[in-house]
């Protein structure tokens, strides 16, 4: 009995402990961001990256002077940004923190990008990467982190909510479901139910609908990522199923080119086309869906007729759809500034849920933290199970990989070409 009692006693020491502990972790989570420089330096911090306003990222700006109201923070819009960053780096002006891509890791062209960047794994920095979805932080070859993700993007399709609860139909999660609910709208008068922009290769409808389900067919065969890194005629073969499943897309009458044709671009005419009110599903990417906030309140037929819509995976594969995770737009901090403290102390209150969840919120952006349920436009990727989560920084298909899918199907897709002819084609498209 003695010694029951001591072993009760001991479990219940444990348990206290690790209340104590979770308590003040709590606290310390509740607390926020607390300062750890001098609240009285006076400095500026210069951010630079190529978009023509950063509204979101300045209201981060005014909540950053509430702990530091003596330093300036400025943004700075650089022309052509991705052949001038290295340029700017080296200069006399050189920025304190940047903006970086994945994309950049690795080619020599933009090695500044990379050689100018701090590692922001360093844990003296204290950065809470944690709270970042891990699968969109760029791997290394030599461990250390020169950017980190603060918004993501992926690929789906814009839904008019109200025409389906219309309809008496349900968003589609797998292939079939997709095909049903196409053909039903079709039965109602819908012309095509899916639209997407469709003039130029870059982002088409093609690209959107079967980027993340070629992802699907290729995550887990690293033969097969290696063969199509290295533009291998060979590695062609592994477009043939997705190639296939695009051209069973439009036989399926999922989608009309014809109609398709008419939109002018995939950005502003996509959005504007949608808000028409009669398009029940609209292929596009993040980035587009980030505009469409604004454009409300320039569609008179959306200002007429408002109704509510979301962004979900477009599903290509039998099984259901695929979320293909990827970073959109990544800060690094320069070594060299001559305020590296604070630039450092700004990316670290910026590197947390709370923040980068009010700034994608602001930008209309997919937010890179863990939980993307704060957010209806984009719950519905917080749903995908973590096996059907697919990221290029993971399993690490090349840019270059990508483009020549992407130029593969928009020729199959547009009947310029056909599939044999396509995969015969890899590593040889412009």
């Amino acid at each position: 009995m003695k010694r029951a009692m001591n072993a009760t006693l001991a479990v219940l020491m444990i348990l206290g402990l690790m209340v104590c502990v979770s308590a003040r972790q709590e606290a310390k989570a509740e607390a926020g961001f607390q300062p750890s420089l001098d609240t009285s330096i006076d400095c500026e911090i210069n951010v630079i990256g190529g978009y023509s306003n950063f509204e979101a990222l300045e209201a981060e700006f005014d909540r950053f002077n509430e702990y530091y109201p003596n330093v300036r923070l400025m943004f700075t819009k650089i022309d052509d940004y991705s052949n001038m960053v290295g340029m700017v780096l080296n200069g006399n002006n050189a920025p304190d923190i940047y903006v970086n891509y994945s994309w950049m890791y690795g080619r020599d062209q933009y090695s500044a990008s990379i050689e100018h960047a701090e590692n922001l794994a360093d844990p003296a920095l204290g950065l809470n990467l944690d709270c970042i979805r891990g699968n969109i932080i760029l791997n290394t070859d030599d461990g250390t982190l020169p950017m980190v993700p603060v918004f993501s993007n992926t690929y789906g399709m814009l839904v008019n909510n109200d025409l389906f609860e219309k309809e008496g139909l349900s968003v589609p999660t797998t292939y079939p479901e997709l095909v049903a609910v196409c053909a039903a709208f079709r039965e109602k008068g819908y012309k095509s139910p899916v639209m997407g922009f469709s003039r130029e290769e870059t982002t088409s409808l093609f690209t959107v609908t079967i980027y993340p389900f070629f992802c699907g067919t290729v995550a887990s065969d690293a033969e097969a990522i290696k063969k199509l890194n290295a533009m291998d005629p060979s590695a062609g073969e592994y477009m043939r199923p997705s190639l296939e499943r695009i051209m069973q897309f439009l036989n399926d009458g999922c989608v009309d080119l014809d109609a398709c044709s008419e939109i002018e671009n995939n950005y502003d005419a996509v959005i504007l086309r949608f808000f028409e009110g009669d398009v029940p599903m609209m292929t596009c990417s993040g980035d587009t869906v980030s505009g469409t906030k604004k454009r409300e309140e320039r569609s008179e037929a959306f200002i007429a007729n408002p109704f509510t819509y979301s962004f979900v995976p477009v599903p290509m594969a039998d099984e259901g759809a695929y979320f293909l995770d990827m970073p959109n737009l990544q800060f690094s901090v320069n070594k060299e500034s001559p305020n590296l403290d604070m630039a450092n102390e700004f990316i670290r209150f910026l590197i947390t849920s709370r923040e980068l969840n009010e700034m994608a919120l602001s930008k209309g952006l997919v937010s890179p933290t863990k939980d993307l349920s704060f957010n209806s436009m984009y719950a519905a990727f917080g749903a995908v199970p973590d096996s059907r989560i697919l990221s290029p920084e993971v399993f690490g298909l090349t840019d270059d990989a990508v483009k020549q899918l992407r130029q593969a199907v928009y020729l199959v897709g547009t009947g310029a070409m056909s599939i044999d002819e396509a995969v015969a084609r890899y590593g040889s498209f412009e």
